[in-house]
């Protein structure tokens, strides 16, 4: 168990979907309170937390989000056809929200404790079959890692949180894989889940 470490306001953006670290995420943006927060990061080089959302839409009355998430960092932008702002974001650290606030244009802003950064440890004996597995779908799947090296198929965090990515999971399961700290844990997790996809009955989403 990690200690506990100071708190840090961070803006939070709900989604029906989980951004995972490392992971590559399109988001259009056109609410007012959104835009807003997008203009803030750009103006003090802050960034923002994608939560999945638990009740609630991801438009119109401030949602309730899970208490894990990732921060969203901005790699690029741009603006559609419809005149709608379009940002790609790539998942950074992760988050455990501690409590959160509704500001007066219906912004969520969370206090969150961040999580450590994922260690560089190999892949364990038991969960090299995990390694291969991702290998066999990038080589269907193709995209943007498709050129991955054989050293990042020897990481375990590597490998497990491209495979919460690209496995056919629900939400909930990525989310459970965001309390892990241990790699290697998440690795087990999904072997347990391959078979079946089935949720665990676990608290604190």
């Amino acid at each position: 168990m990690l200690p506990m470490t100071a708190t840090q306001s961070l803006p939070l953006f709900p989604l029906h979907s989980t951004l995972l670290p490392g992971a590559s995420l399109g988001l259009r943006v056109f609410e007012a309170r959104y835009l807003d927060l997008v203009r803030e990061c750009g103006r003090k080089g802050g960034t923002f937390g994608v939560c999945l959302i638990l009740e609630g839409e991801e438009v119109g009355t401030p949602a309730t989000p899970a208490a894990w998430g990732v921060e969203a960092l901005v790699e690029d932008f741009d603006v559609g056809a419809d005149g709608v702002l379009v940002l790609r974001l790539r998942g950074g650290r992760r988050f455990h929200v501690r409590q959160t606030r509704v500001r007066d244009n219906g912004l969520v802003v969370a206090e969150v404790e961040w999580r450590e950064r994922d260690s560089d440890d190999e892949l364990q004996p038991e969960h090299a079959l995990l390694g291969i597995l991702l290998e066999r779908i990038l080589e269907q799947a193709g995209g943007e890692y498709a050129s991955a090296g054989p050293a990042q198929f020897d990481q375990a965090a590597w490998v497990g949180w491209r495979l919460a990515e690209l496995l056919p999971l629900r939400e909930q399961q990525r989310v459970m894989l965001l309390h892990e700290d241990d790699p290697h844990r998440r690795l087990e997790r999904l072997l347990e889940w391959i078979p079946g996809f089935d949720i665990p009955q676990e608290q604190d989403l």
